[in-house]
């Protein structure tokens, strides 16, 4: 005993010895106690089983609900990016396809694709554009889910849903157009080796803001050797130069906006039946929209002051037919109409307005001189159903229990880290099409699905036709490149009729490519 008592005291003046010359001091510093992270940080993932009725089948599944933690320089953590995933029991892992969803914003939850789209189960809401009622809610069996196709796991970005920037972490490391996407493929890659998953086919899917993320996203991941199936792309806006002047950056953009606005402006009076003679048939109708959309009105904001008085009266009085509003304020607008303020002027003199998202929507307006809707009409219709029934859902369903409240977005962690910064590869505005063509020239087996509401404002459909037909790809390329276009907004499924149909457009589109990978 005394000799290692003598022993231990030998060592410890030689430590003693040591901090002294490290510190300078007599006595170091004793290291202070690390500080306790927070409960969230060590909350577990809920695994469940479940099954349902699909095509008169059983299907049985297997649901999880948790995190997986993204890290930066050193390892270090930076954020939490919460999931839901649903797997059907019994496939073969290198041969079953993985699909990872998300929404957009930038900012947003997935909660909008998570709670009415591809997942077995799904928020039942109004139908036919109707405001939904308050609660109670409820939770339908969805006939529509991707999941006999393939395996369906929804992300919410860094700190929206259960997801949170993590302690003492830089959030604008996170935030920001190249940072999320690095957030993203690293979420990807982790899940993939979690899960023993790195030889699934794999596809992404992409709502609004998630199409650029999804451009981006495909062209990176390829770039580091995780190479993609399939993208879909829903409701795109991939190049932001094609944008209103202000959304998020958009450049001037030489007149192109009210070309595209003007498609689906043209559509919204169609939905109402307020053209006179117009083709009964919608998709027809657009096509006829888009050649006169493309040619005599493109070519009259061309002209600019050149246009003769009596080619202006005859261009207002062509918009005025399509628009269903007054050739006064089509004359008066310099035959330039931006989305929101044909939305306020559409049915101004009923006192009504639609949803720019979706204008199968209405409302009541308050003002009926405003120049662009106070209120969203579809927002009216879903946000407090998909709201109520995720927080039911994801703890009550599938038992995720954490201390911590459902973001629907980001935002305010947004705002807090300053705004997000939208440069991608140091340029402004965002064009992430360049990304898109890249990866489908380097990976001649990528295809990809484009889906479109006719009654989105938002991002029109014909900005997306002139993007995705502008790519510069070679020919045998550009033929990889599907259309999917429907009698409905920005969130395409909550026209429950259209969504079938949507349905078993993009399963067909899964087939033809997961039988070439056989």
């Amino acid at each position: 005993m005394e000799h290692r008592r003598n022993r231990s005291l030998l060592l410890l003046r030689s430590a003693t010895a040591l901090a002294l010359l490290l510190s300078g001091s007599a006595l170091a510093a004793a290291p202070k106690k690390a500080a306790s992270l927070p409960a969230w940080t060590r909350v577990p993932d809920a695994v469940t089983q479940h099954s349902m009725l699909l095509d008169g089948k059983r299907l049985a599944y297997t649901a999880r609900a948790g995190t997986i933690v993204v890290r930066g320089a050193g390892r270090k953590p930076l954020a939490t990016m919460f999931y839901t995933a649903y797997t059907r029991n019994g496939e073969n892992p290198n041969r079953r396809a993985i699909t990872f969803l998300y929404n957009g914003g930038p900012g947003s939850s997935t909660i909008w694709l998570r709670m009415g789209s591809w997942g077995p189960i799904r928020a039942a809401i109004a139908a036919n554009g109707g405001i939904t009622a308050p609660p109670p809610y409820h939770l339908v069996s969805n006939p529509d889910t991707l999941l006999d196709t393939t395996d369906l796991v929804f992300v919410d970005m860094p700190a929206s849903g259960y997801g949170r920037i993590w302690p003492g972490a830089d959030a604008k490391k996170v935030f920001g157009s190249d940072n999320d996407v690095k957030m993203f493929a690293q979420f990807i890659e982790r899940y993939l080796t979690k899960f023993n998953r790195w030889n699934s086919p794999r596809f992404l899917y992409g709502e609004s803001y998630g199409t650029p993320r999804t451009a981006m996203l495909v062209n990176y991941l390829q770039n580091h050797a995780v190479s993609i199936d399939g993208v879909v792309l829903q409701s795109s806006i991939l190049n932001y130069n094609l944008a209103a002047t202000n959304i998020y950056g958009g450049a001037d953009t030489d007149d192109w906006q009210y070309v595209f606005d003007f498609a689906t402006e043209a559509a919204t009076a169609w939905y109402y039946h307020a053209v006179p003679g117009a083709n009964p048939n919608l998709n027809a109708y657009m096509q006829q929209v888009k050649r006169f959309a493309m040619g005599p009105y493109r070519e009259a904001l061309n002209r600019g002051a050149s246009l003769a008085p009596a080619a202006y009266a005859s261009m207002v009085a062509q918009l005025s037919h399509y628009l269903a509003i007054p050739a006064s304020y089509i004359h008066h607008s310099n035959l330039r109409i931006p989305a929101q303020r044909y939305i306020a002027e559409f049915r101004r003199s009923q006192g009504k307005t639609e949803g720019i998202y979706d204008s199968r929507y209405q409302l009541y307006t308050l003002d009926r001189a405003e120049m662009q809707p106070a209120l969203e009409a579809s927002d009216a219709s879903i946000d407090s159903a998909f709201y109520s029934m995720s927080n039911v859902y994801l703890r009550n369903d599938l038992h995720y229990v954490t201390p911590l409240r459902y973001r629907m977005g980001a935002y305010s962690a947004i705002e807090k880290s300053g705004p997000w910064n939208f440069m991608h590869d140091g340029w402004l505005p965002l064009n992430t099409a360049p990304d898109l063509a890249q990866a489908m020239t380097y990976n001649p087996h990528l295809r990809v699905f484009s889906a479109n509401g006719y009654f989105d404002s938002v991002t029109p459909w014909l900005a997306t036709v002139y993007t995705l037909e502008h790519l510069q790809l070679a020919p045998a390329l550009q033929s990889h490149i599907t259309y999917g276009f429907y009698p409905s907004g920005h969130m395409i499924y909550l026209n429950v009729a259209a969504f079938g149909d949507f349905h078993a457009q993009l399963e067909r589109w899964y087939h033809r490519i997961l039988a070439r990978r056989r």
